[in-house]
Parts: C-alpha cells; structure tokens; sequence
C-alpha cells in the first residue's frame, strides 16, 4: 500500500456542520476529493447546493441538510434526519460556530450568552452524542473532529465576545474527555485550531474593525492569514486511516501567532 493510499477515505460519508461556506466548505470539498461522500448542514439552502454541486462535480454523492444548529432542538432534528434518511456516518466535523458579536462582558446579555455558547459549543456535544451513539452501535469505528480555535488558549486582543474563549476551551477538554471515553470503540476524536484565516466572517471584520484584522497579522510570524484551503490537508488526515493512532489532539495551524 502506498503512503498516500492510507489518506483516502474511499466508501466513508461525512456529515459536516457549517459545511456550505467557508473552513466548513473547504474541508467537505478535501475530503470529497479523498473520496469520501458528503453530507452537509447549514443555516442557507442556496450556499448548501453550490458546494453540495462542487462535491458532486469531484464525482462523489452529496445531500444537505438545511438546519440552524444553535437552537438545540433544530440540532438535535437535523442529526437525526442525517442519520434516519443518509446514514451510516463514518466522519463527524463539528464545524458550526463563530463569533458573530463583539460584546464586552459587562454588558452581554445572559440570552445572547446562551443562544451563542449554543451555537459554539451545545451543537458539538449534540452532534458528537448522537452521531457517536450512531457509530458505537455499528461498531465499525469511526472519526470525530471538533473544530476549537487558538482562543481556546489565547484571548483575541481588543475584542468583545467572551463566549467565543469559553466555548472553544470547553470544546478542546470536550474533545480530549470524550477521546478517552470512545478509544475503545475504535473512534478517534481530535480538535482542530486555527487561528487567523480569511474566511467571509473576517472578510466583514476587516470592513467594519480593520483595526483588529491588523494588528491580529501582525503578530503572524509567516507574516499573513491563512487560507480556507489550507486546513483541507490537516482534515484529510484526521478523517482517514492516516491518523488511525492518533486521539485527544488538538492540532494548531495558526501561522505561528501562539509562538509569540
């Protein structure tokens, strides 16, 4: 067998959160070019079918799921019907997540706090429990992947919106307790933490705070952001018999900015 050979995830299904746009949609179109089927989930029926037509042009299936998952109970369905109407799932991405306020904590409302802890953190942990249970009883192992953040470790400098540090920490600890708890299954678990990519979110950030996007790359030693395609590769090989002893990891793929 070829050392590229163990990358390929030929004959195993996907499901991803957030997988229509940006890192989502980048990992998705990665693993579908290992090939690997697709099943995506996101809150926009038209970017859902744009990248659900780019996975089926690389010659592999595709079916989305149209799902706001930082409402528990929309999550909690949208799982559910992934695994009644598209299953089996081999490979879980808890992708879903982001920022999305610039609120200083003084004056975060308890609401907005949950409804976005939902979003950052409650959709992985409905997402690993149901899918996990899928890939327990089948017995045939399987990947999970949580995608953290380096704020998981660092603070974003000059920048509201603590749920997102509080989430993204909890995820990794998630990640490593429940990669304990599975390794006899067979299901690996591993988070993800990128730092600074420009993906649409920072694109907006960079119109309306392009004080923060600068002095964030400043403190980039390679000296730029990354792309949304640079964290296929690092997909690829946590979804695949690549990584099959690896668990509990979390990856950083920041350009070097928790160095300084």
């Amino acid at each position: 067998m070829s050392i590229f050979d163990r990358f390929r995830v030929d004959g195993r299904r996907l499901l991803i959160t957030g997988g229509s746009r940006g890192l989502g949609r980048e990992m998705a179109l990665a693993i579908a070019d290992a090939g690997g089927d697709v099943v995506l989930v996101g809150r926009t029926q038209e970017t859902l079918e744009q990248t659900a037509d780019d996975i089926r042009q690389l010659g592999r299936a595709a079916e989305t799921i149209q799902a706001d998952v930082s409402k528990p109970k929309e999550c909690e369905t949208c799982f559910q019907q992934a695994i009644d109407q598209h299953g089996p799932i081999d490979i879980l991405i808890n992708n879903a997540g982001g920022r999305r306020e610039n609120i200083a904590t003084e004056d975060m409302p308890l609401e907005k706090w949950q409804e976005l802890m939902d979003l950052n953190l409650t959709s992985a942990f409905l997402g690993t429990k149901m899918i996990g249970r899928h890939m327990i009883d089948r017995g045939q192992g399987g990947r999970i992947i949580n995608i953290a953040s380096i704020n998981a470790f660092v603070a974003g400098p000059n920048i509201g919106g603590r749920h997102y540090e509080t989430a993204k920490a909890a995820m990794v600890q998630f990640t490593r307790a429940v990669a304990a708890d599975w390794a006899k299954h067979g299901i690996t678990v591993n988070a993800i933490c990128p730092g600074g990519f420009m993906t649409d979110a920072n694109i907006r950030w960079s119109k309306t705070h392009p004080e923060i996007i600068e002095n964030f790359m400043r403190n980039i030693p390679m000296g730029d952001y990354g792309k949304p395609d640079d964290l296929g590769p690092l997909a690829v090989y946590l979804a695949s018999e690549a990584s099959r002893y690896m668990t509990g990891a979390a990856l950083v793929i920041d350009g070097g900015y928790t160095l300084v």
